[in-house]
């Protein structure tokens, strides 16, 4: 058996294989070392904590799933990213059944707390990009926001509906771009 891990990469890659294909409950130090075909010490080399290796493989599948694309055109335009940010949850929902449903979410108690604070991290990033895209398009109407209807605000609401649909496996972007399309344009 190996001693040494190439990289924490490569831990999280291992990571992600073992929840897609195995689910949750199959990431442990134990578990993972074994994939890697190394030692549980050099697992702790990376990690101190099963509770930080989950959070640090939360994080890692958030990044996978929602990844910057290829096409920057994406972040321009208020509906090409939203298309876009609902073919990543489908991406997501295929290659991790469950992460995004209430019971997987479940996996972040008290007890995983870094997990949790990874996961809204990534939320944060998410909406924050939202904001930016809703800050560019130009087919925004100038009166769209204001001081009680904020760019922030209509983010949260679209974000909020895209978690909804997560939770659903509803994919087709259809209402939240009709949303868009009669709030702004």
């Amino acid at each position: 058996m190996n001693t040494v891990v190439t990289s924490r990469e490569e831990i999280l890659k291992t990571s992600r294989e073992l929840i897609r294909q195995q689910g949750w409950s199959a990431v442990s130090i134990r578990s993972v070392a074994a994939a890697c075909g190394v030692s549980v010490g050099s697992i702790y080399n990376y990690f101190d904590s099963k509770a930080e290796l989950v959070g640090a493989a939360v994080e890692s599948v958030w990044r996978e799933i929602f990844h910057r694309p290829e096409d920057a055109t994406v972040f321009q335009d208020a509906q090409a990213c939203i298309t876009w940010i609902y073919g990543r949850m489908e991406y997501g929902c295929r290659q991790y059944p469950g992460f995004f449903t209430l019971h997987s979410l479940s996996f972040m108690r008290e007890d995983k707390s870094e997990g949790k604070r990874r996961m809204q991290q990534t939320w944060q990033h998410i909406l924050d990009g939202l904001c930016s895209v809703l800050k560019r398009d130009a087919r925004v109407r100038p009166d769209a926001f204001n001081e009680q209807f904020t760019v922030e605000k209509f983010a949260d609401v679209l974000f909020s509906l895209m978690l909804s649909a997560l939770l659903r496996q509803d994919y087709d972007p259809g209402a939240v771009l009709e949303i868009v399309r009669r709030t702004l344009y």
